[in-house]
């Protein structure tokens, strides 16, 4: 068996077993940072999987205002060692400044991902089942609310069309190519 299939399998599992937890901090920060409803069952979930580190943590940490710098910290930790696993798993051996730089670039593409999905979601939401409530929609809504209201500043409802869900993804996507996109590829020329 070749070491290319072990190794790809293991970058696979690292990715995902990280990513998923990441993304379940990811979401209790930026559920927090927006005052989204935490009485909501999803929320009452991203809470009781991502308490069991948070807590050791907020005891060290302190919050900065309504930061929680807590989960911040816990995201980057992971994320560090999920891109030292992923980088052992290729055969690098990669430096702590390029560790770091690449983790917070990645960071920042799962958020910009995370609201360009929750729009996706708003809008396919609004088009089967306009008008209704359910609890993940909530939070979907709390989550992208800081986003669209900007947007529908800039470009009102055009005959009950409302655009600003496509300008507020085209942004999204203009900062994952300008933003993103230059902090990885500087961790990558760090670790090299």
């Amino acid at each position: 068996m070749n070491g290319n299939y072990l190794s790809n399998a293991g970058i696979f599992l690292v990715d995902f077993i990280f990513g998923l937890y990441i993304l379940a901090v990811i979401l209790r920060f930026l559920l927090q940072f927006v005052r989204a409803d935490f009485y909501n069952p999803l929320a009452q979930a991203i809470v009781t999987i991502t308490n069991p580190p948070l807590r050791p943590l907020r005891r060290i940490i302190p919050a900065l205002r309504t930061l929680d710098t807590s989960s911040l910290v816990l995201m980057l930790i992971l994320q560090i060692i999920s891109t030292f696993l992923i980088f052992l798993l290729q055969g690098i051996a990669p430096n702590i400044l390029g560790l770091v730089v690449t983790a917070i670039g990645e960071l920042l593409g799962t958020t910009f991902y995370v609201f360009i999905f929750a729009i996706l979601i708003q809008v396919i939401a609004s088009w089967i089942a306009p008008g209704s409530y359910n609890p993940i929609l909530g939070i979907v809504e709390s989550l992208t609310a800081p986003l669209m209201r900007p947007a529908r500043r800039l470009i009102p409802p055009v005959g009950g069309l409302d655009l600003a869900p496509m300008v507020a993804m085209v942004a999204l996507t203009l900062g994952l190519m300008l933003i993103v996109a230059p902090i990885k590829d500087f961790g990558r020329v760090l670790i090299a």
